[in-house]
């Protein structure tokens, strides 16, 4: 018997795993065309097909991939080079504490620094390079950004899709299916660097009804979200 070519099979009751987790797949309807193919710039989703445009973020960031957009907050002069004392002012601005911010420092530097490295020998001050920062993509992720740091809005659909039965938020319970059902054998590094994303992008957010919203999430992807919390707190002072 032969499978029709139009029907696209995802899911097969032999194998539960499958049903349980079912992938996003774009009604014909929607705006989000090509959902598999990475963009470079933008970071939409089946609600914001055209990414972020709130305060022209879109146009502004245009010559920047995405995962370089995600660091853009940090790199406070904007010159391509994020240094531990950057790292650690952006995460206090974000509402962290001065504990959590030196655990992050400890954890972004010691580990990422290295791969954006322009040569081969390790940089004595743990700086990160925007311009190699997709050499800093791990395992045991949602595959998100692609190892050229563009983004995949078919894995950010998945995450709501596989994880949250369709919703448009995730609980600390869906986060913890996340990560255990991202997690690539033999991987500590990715399961390490998926566990501080997700509990540091928790922690930020600090949802009240502990529903981390798909818009917040997807503005993490793109760096713009933090902005927005940056000031909202600068406001409050």
């Amino acid at each position: 018997m032969t499978a029709s070519n139009d029907r696209v099979v995802s899911s097969i009751r032999e194998v539960p795993v499958t049903q349980e987790r079912k992938p996003f797949l774009s009604p014909k309807d929607s705006e989000l065309q090509n959902a598999g193919t990475a963009r470079a710039n933008l970071a939409p989703s089946s609600e914001t097909p055209s990414g972020t445009t709130s305060r022209g973020w879109a146009t502004k960031h245009a010559h920047q991939t995405v995962l370089q957009q995600h660091c853009d907050f940090f790199d406070r002069d904007h010159d391509g080079i994020i240094w531990p004392r950057d790292t650690f002012i952006g995460f206090h601005r974000l509402g962290f504490n001065i504990l959590l911010c030196l655990i992050s420092v400890l954890v972004i530097h010691a580990n990422f620094s290295y791969p954006t490295c322009p040569g081969w020998l390790p940089d004595p001050f743990f700086r990160l390079f925007l311009n190699n920062i997709h050499r800093d993509k791990h395992g045991s992720d949602t595959g998100t950004y692609d190892t050229e740091g563009r983004f995949v809005p078919q894995h950010f659909e998945n995450i709501f899709a596989k994880y949250a039965q369709g919703r448009g938020y995730l609980t600390v319970r869906d986060v913890a299916r996340v990560w255990n059902g991202q997690r690539c054998i033999a991987d500590p590094i990715g399961w390490g660097g998926a566990f501080f994303e997700w509990t540091a992008t928790y922690i930020m957010l600090w949802p009240e009804d502990g529903r981390m919203m798909k818009e917040d999430i997807r503005g993490v992807y793109d760096g713009s979200i933090f902005y927005t919390i940056a000031a909202r707190r600068e406001k409050k002072q």
